[in-house]
């Protein structure tokens, strides 16, 4: 008897989500995983072994697993990524948003193959970047140039479905990459919020996806809860020369600020979500044991990295200052992390040094009316250069 043929899933990226939490999730549910990555070594290890190892680091219960079942290709082998595409049951991308159009580039060559070979049953993209409305600016890139009967083959038979990344996978030491390209460390936590509504025909079986009809609601909660705490921790956690996270949240008085940065914005989307308060504590406290996790090992430099994004309007803490405000609620906390984020400069970062040469050629203000976009008249203005006034 002929074997059935396995789902396969094509994974873009094979980096710290891709491996470190995607490609779990995908063995872990009986899919053949084949990455497209630009790295080389990374290809070739991943073809060389057919598996990867992932450690997982967790208080009393670390483990080494074994992720089987994966090969790769480059992402510039363009035909060979096609020719996926056209028999995959599965397409997922975590590449970053730099790289967003070329991968659209792809998957719109693979979706015209199957068009041409009149493959009806749909395709979904898991979506899995750090990006508002992934799936509408995903959408544009795709649909670019195109005729009227691939545009609407495209749009009936590629399904767009959003996700929220929550765990936490911290930089591999160089020494141990140098050992093994492809040997990856994360933390536990493998819960994979998606859009319901982005699915087109069946919704495939993804062990640790969870179908969310209102996913705004729990993307604000993550950016406004997690990462924004996270980033508070790291601010305030470099102006004591701590290194890891774990140091900072045991830190008695970042402890405070940290946990009123989560209740301001917590109370703030509660009235706007209707969340319940048990289960956002539950949230909360999961977060504390998280982030206390010294095994993991996260670090200041890279929870901090690339602050000028981070205090752009809509991001963790502008948006969660806004937010705040927008209900009433003073971001007393919150501001306190966006004040040590303005003076963040972790050596080796360049979007830090670039962030301290503007502070000291152009001031706060203009920090605060060209990065963050703020009224430099304006409550949250003042909140904020209320703290900077009390920095040593």
């Amino acid at each position: 008897m002929m074997k059935k043929d396995k789902k396969k899933v094509i994974q873009f990226g094979a980096g710290n989500i891709g491996r470190g939490f995607l490609g779990q999730l995908f063995s872990e549910s009986g899919y053949e995983t084949v990455f497209v990555e630009t790295r080389e070594e990374i290809v070739s290890s991943l073809n060389q072994r057919r598996c990867y190892k992932l450690r997982i680091i967790e208080k009393d219960n670390s483990r080494d697993l074994i992720i089987k079942n994966v090969r790769a290709i480059n992402s510039q082998n363009e035909a060979k990524v096609v020719e996926e595409i056209k028999t995959g049951d599965l397409m997922a991308s975590a590449v970053g948003v730099r790289n967003l159009s070329f991968i659209a580039s792809l998957i719109k060559r693979g979706m015209i193959q199957r068009f041409k070979n009149g493959i009806e049953k749909p395709i979904n993209l898991i979506i899995c970047e750090n990006l508002p409305e992934a799936d509408k600016v995903f959408k544009e890139y795709l649909l670019q140039g195109l005729n009227s009967q691939d545009k609407k083959y495209i749009e009936s038979s590629l399904g767009l479905v959003d996700s929220i990344i929550g765990r936490t996978v911290p930089f591999v030491p160089i020494e141990m990459r140098k050992e093994d390209p492809t040997f990856i460390v994360a933390e536990s936590y493998s819960v994979l919020p998606v859009d319901k509504k982005g699915f087109k025909g069946q919704i495939p079986y993804v062990k640790g996806m969870t179908l969310c009809d209102n996913l705004k609601a729990y993307k604000d909660q993550k950016l406004f809860i997690y990462n924004a705490g996270h980033a508070i921790l790291a601010y305030l956690g470099y102006q004591k020369k701590y290194r890891y996270i774990w140091q900072a949240i045991a830190d008695n008085e970042i402890r405070k600020v940290f946990l009123g940065a989560l209740e301001e914005a917590g109370n703030a989307l509660m009235k706007k979500y209707q969340f319940e308060p048990q289960e956002f504590r539950s949230f909360i406290n999961d977060l504390i044991r998280r982030f206390s996790n010294k095994d993991l090992g996260d670090t200041v430099a890279r929870v901090g990295r690339d602050p000028i994004r981070k205090l752009s309007p809509k991001e963790r803490l502008i948006g969660a200052a806004h937010l705040t405000l927008e209900y009433k609620i003073i971001p007393e906390n919150i501001t306190r992390g966006i004040a040590a984020a303005l003076f963040f400069n972790q050596e080796g970062d360049k979007e830090a040094a670039k962030l301290a040469e503007l502070r000291e050629k152009r001031g706060i203000d203009e920090m605060l009316k060209n990065i963050c976009q703020i009224d430099l008249k304006g409550k949250l203005a003042q909140l904020i250069k209320n703290h900077i006034k009390k920095e040593p």
